[in-house]
């Protein structure tokens, strides 16, 4: 093996030859004199890899992808995001399949065992979920010490990561073991959602109802009463829109996370704590509060004139990976439609709907599913701070999914950064610098 002393000579067969260091590569290359390193010239590790790139074509090199784009970090069977075509397929079903026709419940059995449920199986899930709701009794005092101000979004982080100090210690489990946390958590945001909620507002915590689906349920623990259908049937919808949705942000760290073993509750906590970012799940909370801003249909103009040409960001328009409308968006535009017809109160959603006409004539840009669901929830009285929360309550079942996959093949992501900072400082006492 070639030694790897960092500078100087390496003396070898009785001759002494000179050993290239990464310090000398780059002078090398600075002096245009690559060419004239000997074949069997004695070069460090790091040397070589740095010649090696040197001597790459440009089309060769492999440049930093900021913010990872185009970057494949994994293979998964669960969801599929298809930017240039406007699809978005959870294991082989179109959400225009979905959307509509099934039940949340169906969907976290398609993602997590693979299939849509027959009868049998839906009901053995529901019971599963409504069996695992019930919170531990010092994860509710935690809920309930927590300050009144704290952001729901805060809290659901730090309450999640709260319950995995009631459970056994998180070694090498059974995939089986693991299965079943995800459905503990799956059933468990929801009510800590619930439950933060009514505690900041010195409410009683209702107990869950067992005969309850996972939407209605939730309804039922914020609202004290039973949701009408049609209320209980748009939060469903909702879930399954925001199930799953690729390799994500708060997805990939979720995955990241459990690939060094830390545990299911610290990947989901890590993807908490992502998804609370206004440039990922925030956002919807900042399109409703960018409606209430511009206050009246007749301001939309102006606002948006003055926010192209002053270069603001318009919330809920346009998308990181769809180059045409977001094929959620046009579920969640109905539902807008649907209520504010209901209600008497079409404000929002014309304002929203003059917004998305505009930057589609002046930017070619579409409204994504945060654009709509802000007025869906908005039109259903959900406090503006839920509406984040209600995101990361579907969207549970996709990462818990995504956890169970990274585990079943696993392997530490570990990416590598290009270093482009200075070399060969010296140290210089307190007193010198």
């Amino acid at each position: 093996m070639v030694p790897d002393p960092r500078e100087g000579v390496h003396i070898t067969s009785g001759q002494m030859k000179k050993v290239y260091s990464l310090k000398d590569i780059d002078e090398l290359q600075r002096k245009g004199g690559l060419d004239g390193i000997p074949n069997d010239a004695i070069i460090t590790p790091s040397a070589r890899d740095r010649l090696k790139e040197f001597k790459m074509s440009d089309t060769e090199k492999t440049a930093p992808a900021k913010g990872l784009e185009g970057v494949v970090a994994a293979t998964t069977k669960l969801s599929s995001v298809r930017g240039l075509d406007g699809e978005l397929i959870y294991r082989g079903y179109n959400i225009n399949e979905l959307a509509g026709n099934a039940t949340y419940e169906e969907v976290v059995h398609l993602l997590h065992r693979g299939k849509l449920p027959n009868a049998e199986e839906l009901a053995s899930l529901k019971t599963e979920l409504a069996a695992a709701r019930e919170l531990p009794g010092g994860v509710v005092d935690i809920i309930r010490q927590l300050p009144k101000e704290t952001s729901p979004m805060r809290a659901i982080r730090t309450v999640v990561s709260a319950l995995a100090c009631y459970e056994p210690p998180e070694k090498q489990d059974s995939m089986e073991v693991q299965a079943k946390r995800a459905i503990k958590l799956i059933a468990q945001v929801p009510v800590i959602t619930a439950y933060f909620h009514l505690a900041r507002q010195d409410k009683p915590l209702l107990d869950s109802d067992p005969s309850l689906g996972e939407a209605a349920n939730f309804l039922y623990l914020i609202d004290g009463k039973k949701p009408i259908e049609e209320k209980e049937k748009t939060i469903d919808m909702c879930y399954i829109l925001h199930a799953d949705h690729g390799m994500n942000a708060s997805t990939f760290s979720a995955r990241v996370t459990i690939a060094t073993l830390s545990g299911m509750y610290s990947a989901i906590t890590s993807a908490i704590g992502t998804l609370k970012g206004p440039l990922h799940g925030g956002a919807n909370e900042g399109v409703i509060k960018m409606l209430q801003e511009i206050g009246s249909l007749d301001k939309v103009d102006d606002f948006v004139a003055d926010c192209l040409k002053n270069k603001k960001k318009i919330m809920g328009i346009g998308h990181r990976v769809y180059k045409v409308l977001d094929p959620r968006a046009p579920h969640l535009q109905r539902m807008a439609q649907q209520l504010g017809a209901k209600l008497g109160e079409t404000k929002w959603l014309d304002m929203s709907e003059r917004i998305a006409e505009i930057m589609l004539r002046e930017k070619n840009l579409y409204p994504n599913v945060d654009f709509y669901s802000a007025t869906v929830y908005y039109s259903l009285g959900l406090p503006t701070d839920l509406f984040t929360p209600l995101f990361a309550i579907s969207r549970t079942s996709g990462w818990t999914a995504h956890v169970l996959e990274q585990l079943a093949d696993n392997r530490l992501i570990r990416p590598r950064g290009v270093y482009d900072g200075p070399d060969d400082l010296k140290f210089q006492s307190i007193n010198e610098r």
